[in-house]
């Protein structure tokens, strides 16, 4: 373990900006969890708080003046990297703790302030990324591992507010852990409306169509996301099937894209994908797309889904936790079944048919999310802590 301070420029600490320290795993530009962390701890300088990060890896602005604790912990495979960071993890955090002490997850043991439920893992699926024998093994093997890592961690933290990044969540870590029911808050992730905002990318984005061979007179679908079987990217291929041949798929994110693309393939619609991969600019992929689709069986709160939102992208999701908070069908998009491809297409179909529809919705889309913003979920944060903070002082 090796402490690395970011700068030694940091503005003095309000008394009511108390020193907080973040353990994660990782926090850094790749990642829904990832960049709701990296805009957290930043919001939080920026309002005076002295701010540690205990973690594998963070990768923030020169400048930012976050003192980073790196925790030497292998990141796979899950079964190996899981208990050693809780064990790391914890010894680091008994070492260089400071102030108000969040958690993300059940990831330490001992004594923390605030446990944040990005995923519950009692309730979400365990979906492997890979059809493979092997892997959907560990995959089964790392989900028991994580719900007993959950349910250990609850009882052990002591914490005084379970955070938890929608209602849906909420409402699940008090079916789960009744116990702790008075003390589960919602804080919404937050959204840069900034960084997601209507043609605030204009000209990459056109260089991005232009480098996938996407014609300009063609409608892009925006999927963004891994884990693609719990996300639903094969509903979604089936749903540019029915769709009548005006949209293509452009898929940021990882997986078996063989499997995917066969199924494409079969569909009459292989040529209608565009493959982007992993990517840290998914800005540009709403800036390109004219509409956002996401067929997903299980989500906490669907960064995706509000950033698309923000770009002013038509949203066609399922109503998963989040999402159920911010579409208002027909309003600013579409409420949509998973199962029923036919039903997608043809809200697909309504959508190239009408770029008033299309501007109309999308326009009410952003108006939606500017109610998420990174803004709001800072200083909700940074009030929590405050009031920790007086009543530990008390």
């Amino acid at each position: 373990m090796r402490s690395d301070a970011a700068t030694q420029d940091e503005p003095q600490r309000a008394s009511s900006a108390p020193p907080v320290t973040f353990v994660a795993h990782d926090i850094g530009p790749v990642g829904g969890m990832e960049r709701q962390l990296s805009a957290l701890v930043l919001g939080l300088r920026a309002l005076g708080h002295e701010v540690t990060v205990i973690a594998r890896t963070c990768k923030l602005p020169p400048g930012s003046g976050v003192v980073f604790h790196r925790v030497r912990a292998p990141g796979r495979p899950f079964l190996l990297a899981y208990p050693w960071f809780m064990i790391t993890g914890s010894l680091a955090l008994r070492r260089w703790r400071r102030g108000v002490v969040q958690a993300t997850g059940a990831i330490v043991l001992g004594r923390v302030d605030v446990v944040a439920v990005h995923y519950l893992h009692q309730v979400g699926p365990a979906n492997p990324s890979r059809s493979t024998l092997p892997y959907r093994v560990q995959v089964k093997a790392a989900a028991v591992l994580k719900r007993v890592g959950e349910r250990l961690c609850m009882r052990t933290s002591g914490a005084a507010a379970i955070v938890c990044v929608s209602d849906g969540v909420a409402e699940e870590v008090r079916s789960c852990f009744p116990r702790l029911a008075d003390r589960v808050v919602t804080i919404h992730n937050g959204v840069d409306t900034d960084t997601f905002a209507p043609a605030a990318h204009a000209d990459q984005a056109r260089a991005l169509r232009a480098s996938l061979q996407i014609p300009e007179h063609e409608l892009v679908a925006a999927f963004v996301g891994s884990e693609w079987e719990r996300k639903g990217l094969e509903p979604a291929i089936r749903a540019i099937a029915c769709s009548g041949g005006a949209w293509t798929l452009a898929i940021a994110g990882s997986g078996e894209r063989e499997r995917y693309q066969a199924l494409a393939d079969s569909l009459g619609v292989g040529e209608r994908l565009r493959w982007l991969g992993l990517r840290s600019d998914v800005q540009l992929v709403f800036a390109m797309a004219d509409a956002f689709i996401l067929p997903s069986s299980y989500e906490t709160f669907s960064l995706v889904t509000f950033e698309a939102a923000a770009t002013a992208l038509p949203l066609l999701a399922t109503p998963v936790s989040g999402v159920r908070e911010l579409i208002d069908d027909g309003r600013n998009g579409y409420l949509i079944a998973r199962e029923d491809a036919q039903g997608i297409g043809e809200r697909l179909r309504g959508l190239a048919a009408d770029p008033e529809l299309r501007q109309r919705l999308g326009a009410a889309a952003r108006e939606s999310a500017l109610g998420f913003s990174a803004a709001r979920m800072v200083r909700e944060h940074h009030e929590l802590y405050a009031r920790l903070a007086e009543r530990a002082g008390g």
